[in-house]
């Protein structure tokens, strides 16, 4: 046994999306990670394989969707639907001289129009590459993971402040231990979480049903004409959901049983041949064979929360953890990386002394109730598609808008959560971070909620040109992902907002303001390449004029404090289709006057926290002031002029 006196900023436990996704984030920040998983290798064959457009998004604002692409994923942009053929269908199609098998009704758009998506689609890419791509990148930053390590103790137990969790470990193979102290513990160990069930934490079931599925991937012959795109398949004989993937393999997943079915049980001894003859009587009237399997599993569909996130703000579940549901709408490995980067951000913020330790209960209150939302989908999903669809007739309208009838209940419940399932969606709740009338933050200048911008979403795409270089760009993404809020001033029409640019300048820059609690003490020794965090670590400025890029003098329209962010000051003046008739389409998707302009402030994640009106005086600086000062661990605006009474 080792005793070690080691102590680590965070012990990591589990190496799948949610551990992988949390140990990137935080060894770019240069936190000291203890990381051990169980399995020997990282995943070779299985497991999740659907990144959703969101998802993608957020990798490329990490630098690592070029190398997701370098693997040709394949993509899914539409999702055919197929259904049962039965007699009473025959006037329009005759798909075999028997009168039996499955017929197409339809097909929509794996992300629709109206989500505003960079990438409308799906990426299917096997789990084992997106981990080493991880690991690739922790290893790049100093980190690595142990293995095969399991953990098999763990307490917080109060001796020592900045250390106080305990964790003990296993080696797998030859049972020796080793002792570590660290700030944080994070379980990331899937469904079968041991920190889960040490602290007692209880997983709950929306659903207490659990539907049995066969899966599995491999490289088949067939003429079935849509093998190549997302396809839900219902038929008298059962249901299928094909996935295509890298390398010309395919995902399957096949109905076998519910755990109403008495004779379920016995589906745990279910073979690989009969999955597949399962498979080819769904299929009928088109064959399939395959040239080989590179992977088989059976296993249970069921829906489940846990009650708690977190313990003490030291210790935290994440991924499977915390919520498991059917694979079939592509969430869990989604969910794994939200889950992650909503917690690696405020971590970093509270041990760099940016932010108070209290924020820390947020991770719990806004994860958890996205995890609830899925489930509320996810189980209607999976029942639905469990069930014996209608027949072609019945729903061969289904994709359509049409007044003849109405939608088939499979299709209403997969369009309606679109959105959501697509990551663009997700509102995280109010609280400190997401600004609401009910905030502690009461000025006046604050934009509520039910303008086009609204706190807890996702700030939307919109295009416009750098000013430095002419370079058309997705704005959203111009600051990438370094852990600093980013203050986007929407700056309009300089001739209307000179002065209030000046102002809020002037103020920004007083001793009491939130901006200058946190300079940075190196700041006189900055490079003068750096592009996005000259003055602080915590903040980015970007400023989008609404002019366009050759009526743009960035030293005579800008105060200096803002003009130090060159690179980051942009004109509106790219055309967008959703707003065709806008003159400044950026100012006109984020709802702001371009008379006035506002300040729309973007948490590390993406999502908004809240927008300000920008207003000559010291008003939109001190509504800042207001905002930042409900998580700051210095008190700053009127709360430092009180404190110096």
């Amino acid at each position: 046994m080792i005793t070690s006196t080691a102590q680590f900023d965070i012990v990591i436990v589990g190496a799948g999306p949610a551990g992988l996704f949390l140990a990137v984030c935080l060894a770019r920040w240069g936190y000291t990670i203890k990381h051990i998983d169980k399995r020997s290798t990282p995943t070779v064959t299985g497991r999740a394989d659907g990144i959703q457009p969101r998802s993608l998004h957020i990798l490329r604002n990490m630098g690592l969707k070029r190398e997701i692409m370098t693997h040709d994923p394949a993509k899914v942009y539409q999702v055919s639907l197929h259904a049962a053929f039965r007699e009473a269908d025959s006037e329009s199609w005759d798909p075999s001289s028997t009168g039996e098998g499955i017929r197409k009704t339809g097909s929509w758009s794996s992300c629709p129009e109206f989500i505003d998506a960079r990438y409308p689609f799906t990426t299917m890419l096997h789990q084992g590459f997106i981990e080493r791509l991880f690991i690739e990148d922790m290893r790049k930053h100093g980190a690595d993971i142990q293995r095969p390590w399991e953990i098999v103790d763990f307490e917080n137990d109060h001796k020592d402040s900045e250390y106080p969790i305990v964790t003990t470990f296993k080696q797998v193979e030859t049972g020796e231990t080793e002792t570590v102290r660290s700030r944080y513990l994070f379980g990331g160990e899937g469904a079968r979480s041991f920190v889960r069930e040490r602290l007692g934490f209880n997983l709950y079931h929306k659903d207490p049903v659990s539907h049995i599925w066969g899966v599995m991937d491999g490289v088949v012959r067939t003429d079935f004409p849509d093998i190549k795109m997302k396809c839900t398949i219902h038929s008298d004989h059962g249901s299928i959901m094909i996935i295509p993937r890298e390398r010309n393999l395919v995902r399957l997943y096949i109905q076998l049983a519910s755990s109403k079915d008495h004779d379920s049980g016995s589906h745990k001894d279910v073979t690989e041949a009969y999955v597949q003859a399962s498979a080819k009587k769904i299929l009928t009237p088109y064959y399939i064979e395959w040239d080989r399997v590179e992977w088989y599993s059976i296993y249970p569909i069921s829906q489940g929360i846990v009650d708690r996130y977190s313990s003490d703000n030291r210790i935290f579940l994440g991924g499977d953890c915390c919520h498991t549901h059917s694979p079939k709408a592509g969430q869990g490995m989604n969910t794994a990386f939200h889950d992650a980067l909503n917690l690696a951000w405020k971590l970093h913020h509270v041990e760099a002394g940016f932010a108070n330790p209290s924020i820390l209960s947020t991770y719990e209150s806004e994860r958890k109730l996205i995890a609830e939302n899925l489930l509320e989908f996810d189980a209607k999903y999976a029942a639905l598609f469990s069930q014996r669809s209608p027949s072609a007739s019945e729903v061969s309208g289904s994709t359509k808008d049409s007044a003849h009838g109405e939608e088939n209940e499979f299709i209403k419940t997969f369009k309606a959560n679109q959105e959501f399932t697509s990551g663009y969606g997700i509102q995280y709740p109010s609280n400190e971070f997401n600004w609401s009338p009910n905030h502690r933050a009461t000025s006046h200048l604050f934009i509520p909620n039910g303008s086009k911008i609204q706190a807890g979403y996702v700030l939307p795409s919109a295009n416009a040109t750098r000013v430095v270089d002419a370079n058309i760009v997705h704005l959203e993404q111009e600051v990438p992902w370094n852990g600093s809020f980013r203050l986007f001033l929407f700056a309009g029409k300089p001739s209307k907002t000179r002065q209030a640019l000046a102002d809020l300048s002037t103020n920004l820059q007083r001793r009491s303001s939130f901006y200058t609690a946190y300079e940075r003490t190196d700041r006189s020794r900055v490079s003068d390449h750096e592009r996005d965090n000259p003055h602080s670590q915590f903040f980015t400025i970007c400023t989008i004029f609404a002019l366009s890029r050759d009526d743009i003098e960035i030293s005579e329209l800008l105060p200096a404090l803002f003009a130090r962010y060159s690179n980051h000051v942009y004109a509106d003046d790219v055309w967008d289709k959703r707003v065709p008739e806008a003159q400044a389409s950026a100012h006109e998707k984020m709802g702001v006057d371009t008379e006035t302009g506002a300040v729309i402030v973007v948490r590390p994640d993406g999502h908004v926290g809240c927008a300000v009106q920008l207003a000559e005086g010291s008003g939109t600086a001190d509504a800042l002031d207001e905002y930042f000062g409900a998580f700051l661990t210095k008190k700053v605006g009127r709360q430092h002029l009180f404190s110096r009474m």
